[in-house]
């Protein structure tokens, strides 16, 4: 069950729009407006709405700072529930593109922040463990991911007391993109030693799983922690490793035995090989067209370029089952047809879900923008033949795509837009009080003639109070000019 712990109860008009919207989602509205003045404690009454309606949410915010911000918040207000993040995890992202005035290619380069991807991993499998989940999310999670289906399909659950070879397990691994490393244990990766195989899951960061074999049975499974695995690396790269028959072969503590243990893969765009091979035929024939496509038209280079670089990609999807802009065929390894909608997170959470969409006047203008500017970026690629049409399907929904996959929403914003009015008409209940009791201050206009001599009177009263002053002026130069007066 979703617990709300805070030490503060609703105040002010805060109990009066919990009520009405709760009241809303229960009667089934799909749409409704939480219009709150700044410091009125939104979010406040965000958290007591999920508690009293006890339904996974998804929390929608137009940047990663605003999103980093109620992450913690909710962090504290369910301590002891799920609470997840979900943004891109490019610290920095170029993405490809063709400039055909000046005949540039940009390659791909990102640099992934490897912490936001553990987080990302951990969302998606809190999803598929638990109902009682708050994700908090940027604009980003309307791009695609891997199918949820292949996704849980390549999960591993292993259990003490099964059946199952060490090879069996490592084989898995490698299909759901773990790399064997023996010195340098991190997350996404896995080793092997006798009769131990360690993994280090996609989803964790503070500790490993320990599956100790008696032949082809796994007999016992262990979690061990962070600071221990960064002692056995060092050993293991000292060569000090002393081994003893009867403790474990390093010297790792264990957190706690465990009875059942669920392995995510180690990427979202992981799939089975009977699909994979499936998609590697269905790519080799898009391919084949659009060669004859460029041909027909005399485009001879493109038709050279679309050629190899396709086949490079499918020599290595069959090599490893991964291979650089694999998101590009994801319409090919899910098996979905020309010009469907992505799978995204919102297909990883339940049916029911409640969508609340904070500062919903700037975020929604951002989902609805963000497929026109990547179909545009796609386009050169595409007419060039640097990718297949079936680039087009990685792509971020549509609005209209957006919209059929709300179940129940709630817009959270001081200053709602048109698009809000238009579908929360009459669903709208106001938060206008401050649970602090501050009121905005009053504001004078007062007439331009004789403004720096006013505004020289209004500094004394202040200086006479001890008090301080801030003055905002229209441009730098004014602010220097300003300055230089008064001083």
């Amino acid at each position: 069950m979703f617990k709300l712990v805070s030490e503060y109860k609703p105040t002010g008009d805060q109990p009066q729009a919990i009520d009405y919207l709760v009241k809303g989602i229960n009667e089934g509205k799909k749409f409704q407006t939480l219009l709150g003045v700044t410091g009125s404690g939104k979010t406040f009454t965000m958290a007591n709405i999920i508690e009293r309606t006890q339904k996974p949410t998804l929390v929608l915010a137009h940047n990663k700072t605003l999103a980093g911000q109620l992450y913690s918040e909710f962090k504290e207000f369910f301590p002891e529930n799920r609470v997840e993040y979900f943004v891109s995890y490019y610290d920095y992202y170029q993405p490809e593109a063709y400039i055909a005035a000046s005949d540039t290619y940009i390659e791909k380069d990102a640099s992934i922040n490897d912490e936001i991807d553990k987080l990302r991993h951990s969302a998606t499998a809190s999803l598929f463990e638990d109902r009682n989940v708050i994700v908090i999310a940027s604009v980003s999670c309307i791009y695609g991911l891997g199918d949820p289906i292949d996704y849980e399909n390549m999960i591993v659950s292993l259990r003490p007391g099964m059946e199952k070879s060490r090879n069996e397990i490592m084989k898995k691994l490698v299909n759901m993109q773990y790399n064997r490393n023996e010195m340098d244990f991190k997350r996404g990766t896995f080793r092997a030693k006798g009769d131990i195989l360690e993994i280090y899951p996609s989803n964790q960061e503070e500790s490993a799983i320990r599956v100790e074999f008696w032949g082809d049975e796994v007999e016992k499974i262990s979690e061990i922690h962070k600071d221990d695995i960064e002692l056995e690396s060092n050993i293991v790269k000292n060569k000090r490793i002393e081994l003893d028959n009867k403790v474990n072969p390093l010297t790792g503590k264990t957190i706690a035995i465990r009875e059942h243990v669920m392995i995510y893969p180690n990427s979202h765009y992981v799939t089975s090989k009977d699909k994979l091979d499936r998609a590697l035929e269905t790519i080799e024939k898009e391919m084949e067209e659009r060669v004859q496509y460029f041909k027909d038209n005399k485009k001879l280079i493109e038709a050279q370029r679309i050629e190899e670089r396709t086949n490079f990609d499918i020599e290595m999807l069959k090599e490893t089952g991964f291979c650089q802009g694999i998101e590009n065929y994801s319409r090919h390894i899910s098996g979905r047809p020309a010009g469907s909608a992505p799978y995204t997170l919102f297909d990883y959470f339940p049916d029911d879900f409640l969508l609340l969409i904070d500062e919903s006047h700037a975020t929604v203008p951002q989902v609805r923008a963000m497929y026109n500017g990547d179909r545009a970026r796609k386009d050169s690629l595409v007419n060039f033949g640097f990718r297949l049409p079936s680039a087009y399907d990685n792509r971020p929904l549509k609005f209209n795509e957006f919209e059929e996959r709300i179940n129940q929403c709630i817009f959270v914003s001081a200053t709602p837009a048109d698009y809000e009015k238009e579908h929360a008409k009459d669903n709208v209940v106001e938060q206008i009080i401050r649970p602090t009791g501050l009121l905005d201050p009053k504001i004078e206009v007062k007439p331009v003639e004789n403004q720096i001599d006013d505004l020289i009177t209004q500094i004394n009263e202040r200086v006479e109070k001890e008090e301080r002053v801030l003055v905002t002026t229209l441009t730098k130069k004014m602010a220097e000019d300003l300055t230089a007066y008064l001083r």
